[in-house]
């Protein structure tokens, strides 16, 4: 199963990192989860922030009394025992100026703060303030990379648990289906970018994050990329022994995610959130089968016509050819120019070229999956009861761990012990 690497690691210290944004509501339940860790050397490092233009603004009032606050919930949480660094993005003065704000500048104070200050072996856990976290949760991520050491992170399996609110179920519901089925499909053709990336639930270590250049701190968005640097890199691992349990909440903090989805989805628009069917991948599987072969001349590839509007030129075979030094370090020098991003723009881009809507293409994928035939959609998403929707949202996320805990390793192939 995956990577045999030797376990060398010593004991490493684990720093929670943590972006705060008017989470007063969930900084109590977050504390209640960290003080139960069975982890001894936990820190957390919080990041409290807005921009400073807030003062200027009466309707953001709110924000800023809220984020006080919670930098008083954190000071008593350090009383506690658990060991807490605040960062204070938030305070009179204190604010970001111009255009660096937001999750991702937050998430790239608070991990910046941690390598400055841990040991190369430490391990950087980014959080979220409205995810349960189970007492082992830490204490497993350690422990996966002990086992593997070579590895540059982890992508956390992770469940939103049902609110019991039918209409932030049935949103909640639709987008883990549609992040579901886009992960399912890019396993089913062994992609190296099959991660799934969600900022309450991803980990690496300080020698990687300063190897690495750290988080870049787009205003949303920030877990993929940095999860994709990741995957470019070095192994990948996309399981782990403990799973984290985001809230699925209507939320406007960031631009798009979880949230945002969930909010357009309540008025009827899913259109940023398709669900592609499986034939879709098949050009995408065909093309990375090929790297090999154009290591020794060019030849047509599925993708060619998408690659030539991408980069403009007809087009990188050669220039990869000219740079590499070996057949695999051709064929991860593909790996990583055709990536996660230009994946997902292939497939947005190419949708219209296939036929039937979301509940079609998810009963097609459900019938290539091992005892799917048992699942399908019968009415659309926006009628089928609760429970059925769960029901598929289960069997996939089960089906989808099945896979990852057989694999492990997502980009295994492209990086060799």
């Amino acid at each position: 199963m995956g990577l045999n690497y030797e376990t060398s690691r010593k004991k490493a210290k684990v720093f929670a990192a943590l972006p705060v944004f008017r989470e007063s509501e969930w900084l109590p339940l977050l504390f209640e989860s960290l003080a139960k860790q069975t982890c001894p050397e936990l820190e957390l490092v919080a990041c409290v922030n807005q921009p400073e233009e807030f003062r200027l603004n009466p309707e953001k009032q709110y924000i800023i009394d809220d984020n006080q606050q919670c930098l008083q919930l954190l000071k008593n949480f350090g009383r506690t025992g658990v060991k807490v660094h605040i960062i204070d993005h938030s305070s009179p003065g204190k604010g970001w100026q111009g255009k660096k704000q937001g999750v991702g500048q937050a998430r790239k104070a608070v991990m910046d703060y941690i390598s400055s200050i841990a040991n190369l072996e430490d391990i950087i856990v980014s959080i979220d303030a409205d995810t349960y976290y189970p007492p082992d949760y830490f204490a497993a991520l350690r422990e996966t990379f002990q086992q593997f050491p070579q590895a540059t992170g982890i992508c956390v399996p992770y469940h939103h648990p049902l609110s019991g609110n039918e209409e932030a179920d049935r949103c909640m519901l639709r987008y883990e289906i549609y992040m579901r089925a886009y992960a399912l499909n890019l396993l089913a053709i062994e992609n190296p970018y099959a991660f799934t990336a969600i900022g309450s639930s991803m980990a690496t270590t300080v020698r990687v994050y300063k190897k690495l250049g750290g988080i870049t701190p787009y205003a949303a968005g920030e877990d993929f990329y940095f999860i994709q640097k990741l995957a470019k890199n070095g192994p990948l691992v996309t399981w782990a022994p403990t799973k984290a349990f985001p809230a699925g909440r209507f939320s406007d903090r960031v631009i798009f995610g979880t949230g945002p989805a969930m909010i357009k989805g309540r008025l009827g628009d899913w259109s940023s959130y398709p669900v592609y069917p499986p034939s879709l991948f098949i050009p995408i599987r065909d093309t990375f089968a090929l790297f090999e072969p154009l290591f020794e001349k060019d030849i047509a590839t599925p993708l060619d016509n998408f690659l030539e509007k991408t980069f403009g030129t007809r087009f990188i075979w050669q220039t990869l050819r000219d740079n590499a030094r070996s057949k695999d370090s051709f064929k991860r020098a593909c790996m990583q120019k055709i990536d996660g991003l230009r994946i997902l723009q292939y497939v947005k881009s190419n949708l219209q070229n296939h036929g039937g809507n979301n509940e079609d293409h998810l009963n097609a994928l459900l019938q290539t999956l091992p005892g799917g035939k048992n699942y399908r959609l019968h009415t659309p998403f926006s009628s089928t009861p609760i429970e059925t929707l769960e029901r598929i949202r289960l069997f996939m996320e089960q089906t989808e761990e099945t896979i990852r805990q057989t694999s492990l390793v997502v980009n295994q192939k492209y990086f060799k012990k």
